[in-house]
């Protein structure tokens, strides 16, 4: 029996990919020619130089790990809250086609009597695409004095009574709860959502430098979308942003569609925090969300989210003088690493091979990898 092209003799399933180079998803980067053997869902090798005959040749590809979005809330006309299942899975196809091979279901502030539909229906779609939908992420209802887009009306003060029912209900399909500590006295419900596991991060808050660093020490471990819905930096009250860029701990997640935030403070919030995480915050554009000048918006004018995709996200960030290399680990490795993915946006043996290959010049996703299988 003839071997497979690509495949390696005693690895069932494998397949080494030849490119120009390999971005390790750490910042590193290895010389060229280089390869990666992929077999039973991981990465089994990686190495620099000519692989054996019968490895694919992807040309001057660079061969990157996949993305991680861990905040999108929809896409094009599909919204994660309100979409059917079959819906929902579309869209996650549409985004995995594009480099996204995990991401969480982000849902917006609503009243409580209605999320167990809305976790229902995400709890089947992850069924679908297990190895996609990662799970859920809340953004909301227990916000604070920066609502942004989220209506007032639906915004309450942290329920830990709900929560645990949230828990009971669905396991661990909530794994980012955002939240303001002012929406959380005495900081009970984020104590008690951090020791479940699920990641608490601040946002829509206008918590100050201290009581950001309090919310820190009962167990937040992230900032939602640095620099919106929250106060702004200033150089004698650093506030949220300010914690967000000085506290190891909370690490912050930045939308760099340049609407948002502006380029130059994308560009210093990523030197800053090498670990920061880069999200989409996309948003479906149904009525009365539509979309203008490279985001989206409700029809007052307030920035309702963005219309990114991952893909999208690093070529900006790359456009303003972040180093490809770098870039991805922003995409991939400190995302996953937030949600305790170990495994997920670095390209080292063991690690699932969730891969890219991305064009040299424009940084375009040519081709996309789930688990070793091409999407």
């Amino acid at each position: 029996m003839q071997t497979p092209l690509g495949a390696v003799e005693g690895i069932p399933g494998s397949l080494t990919l030849r490119c120009a180079r390999v971005l390790n998803g750490e910042g590193g980067q290895s010389s060229s020619p280089a390869w990666v053997t992929m077999g039973d869902g991981r990465i089994v090798a990686t190495g620099s130089g000519t692989p054996a005959p019968g490895a694919v040749d992807l040309g001057d590809a660079l061969l990157a790990p996949a993305f991680v979005d861990v905040q999108v809330n929809g896409t094009g006309d599909v919204d994660f809250a309100t979409a059917p299942v079959e819906q929902i899975v579309h869209a996650v196809d549409a985004l995995l086609a594009r480099g996204t091979t995990g991401l969480l279901l982000t849902i917006c502030s609503a009243p409580l009597d209605t999320y167990d539909v809305i976790l229902e229906r995400a709890a089947r779609a992850r069924d679908i695409r297990p190895e996609v939908v990662l799970g859920v992420h809340l953004e909301g209802p227990f916000l604070g004095g920066a609502p942004g887009a989220h209506p007032p009306s639906m915004l309450r003060r942290a329920d830990r009574g709900w929560l645990r029912h949230v828990s009971e209900a669905f396991g661990d399909l909530v794994r980012v709860v955002t939240l303001a500590p002012e929406a959380d006295p005495g900081l009970a419900a984020t104590r008690e959502l951090a020791e479940r596991g699920v990641v608490v991060a601040l946002g829509h808050s206008v918590v100050d430098f201290e009581g950001a660093r309090a919310a820190a020490d009962a167990g937040a471990r992230m900032v939602t979308h640095l620099f919106n819905g929250m106060s702004p930096l200033h150089h004698r009250a650093p506030g949220l942003p300010g914690a967000a860029l000085d506290d190891a701990r909370l690490v912050p997640s930045l939308i760099a569609d340049f609407v948002h935030v502006h380029p130059a403070m994308v560009k210093l919030a990523l030197s800053a925090r090498p670990d920061a995480v880069l999200v989409t915050d996309a948003v479906a554009t149904e009525p009365p969300v539509v979309e203008r000048d490279g985001a989206a918006y409700l029809g007052d004018g307030t920035l309702a989210g963005s219309t990114l995709t991952m893909d999208a996200v690093l070529r900006n960030v790359v456009s303003i003088g972040v180093p490809i290399a770098r870039a991805v680990r922003h995409t991939g490795a400190n995302p996953a690493r937030v949600l305790g993915l170990n495994d997920r946006g670095r390209i080292t043996p063991g690690g699932r091979a969730d891969l890219v290959a991305l064009d040299p010049h424009t940084f375009a996703v040519r081709a996309v990898w789930l688990g070793g299988r091409p999407v």
